[in-house]
């Protein structure tokens, strides 16, 4: 009888026009223009530059921001107030620097000096990178005079702490890396949560739930026939994402490709079960669709795919141990970048059987067969 139901959903799938081109097309789309576009590093800032010194240093430190690849210099002015008015309010530019009258001379004669940085705030994001940037680049500045005078003079350097950095699993600090996995984890939720969210739904609005309602058929194999075809699709998703990682961005798991389809197969499980809850409590597709939305959305929000979830609220932290997505981010990153095995991931794995048990146990008790 199984199998029966499982081929009446595969033809489902394979009769519907658009389903099989979103299957391949999605992935490819996704992991070829997100890793690109998300992302977080900052460059090409808007500096608006007033230069009250017009010494040898002040032009070398404007010279060096301006060759950095962060910032690109847009405007010289006169006055701040000029500067504010002509170029941040306008929105020409994203931050002013501002050198004062003395820098050469109380840089040479107090070994100290000041510079005034005002970041537009409106992208808080930007204005606290430029911040961060500009500040950088004023103490690599500062240190490379300090070695210029100790050469010029022919002392002996101060002793200074020097910092060696040094990055683990993501030695290039590559964003790409860090987003790859989390965007094969959105395509999993879209293609296993909202996709099903419509499947039952689309039977009763074709009048297909009645002929099914009034077979012999138990709920349970009912919802399991509509939960395989999507795990095998979630399966083919995830391994076209492995495909793309690899030739696209030479992303290959430290980790094992057996353990992240383990996490997948459970992963998978639990979406699909949500997918059901909600096409089971829908009557139409438009309020299966806007119901799947808000809670996938909120789910990706509050998953650490976009923000580190140590950086919410205390009480927001709370709620994400009952987000999925939390403990599939974490696998994917953990597996990819870290090389972590199954026994390193039992906490989340354990966290996505649970969800996944209770998501379709729900499923099936939700799903209301009339005769």
């Amino acid at each position: 009888m199984l199998k029966y139901l499982i081929e009446k959903e595969l033809k489902l799938i394979q009769r519907n026009r658009v389903l099989p081109v979103i299957i391949f097309v999605m992935p490819v789309v996704f992991l070829l223009l997100l890793p690109f576009a998300a992302n977080f590093e900052v460059k090409n800032i808007r500096l608006a530059v007033i230069d009250n010194d017009h010494s040898t240093y002040s032009k070398r430190f404007i010279e060096k921001t301006g060759s950095s690849k962060y910032f690109q210099i847009v405007a010289n002015e006169s006055s701040y107030e000029v500067a504010l008015k002509n170029q941040i309010e306008f929105g020409k530019a994203d931050a002013i620097l501002e050198i004062p009258q003395h820098f050469e001379r109380d840089l040479v004669k107090q070994k100290t000096t000041q510079v005034l940085i005002t970041a537009n705030a409106v992208d808080g994001m930007k204005g606290m990178m430029a911040t961060n940037y500009l500040t950088a680049i004023a103490m690599d500045f500062s240190k490379h005079i300090s070695m210029e005078w100790v050469a010029f003079n022919d002392l002996m350097p101060q002793q200074t702490i020097q910092i060696t950095n040094h990055s683990l699993f993501n030695p290039l600090m590559n964003y790409k890396f860090y987003m790859v996995p989390a965007i094969m984890m959105m395509l999993l939720v879209l293609m296993c949560g909202a996709i099903p969210a419509v499947s039952i739904v689309m039977e009763k609005e074709n009048g297909t739930i009645e002929q099914m309602n009034v077979t012999p058929i138990k709920k349970f194999y009912f919802i399991l026939a509509k939960i395989i075809p999507f795990w095998m699709i979630g399966f083919i998703v995830l391994t076209i994402g492995f495909i793309i990682a690899y030739f696209v961005y030479g992303l290959l798991p430290v980790g094992s490709f057996g353990t992240l389809y383990v996490a997948a197969a459970i992963f998978i499980l639990t979406m699909t079960g949500i997918g059901l809850i909600v096409s089971n409590k829908s009557d139409t597709m438009q309020q299966a669709m806007m119901i799947a939305m808000f809670f996938l959305v909120v789910f990706i929000l509050m998953s650490g795919l976009l923000t580190p979830i140590a950086s919410m609220p205390r009480w927001a932290q709370w709620i994400t141990y009952g987000n999925p997505l939390r403990y599939y981010a974490e696998i994917m990153r953990f597996v990819y970048l870290k090389g972590c095995t199954i026994p390193d991931i039992l906490p989340q794995l354990g966290a996505l059987l649970a969800f996944a048990f209770g998501t379709n146990l729900w499923a099936v008790i939700s799903y209301k067969k009339r005769n």
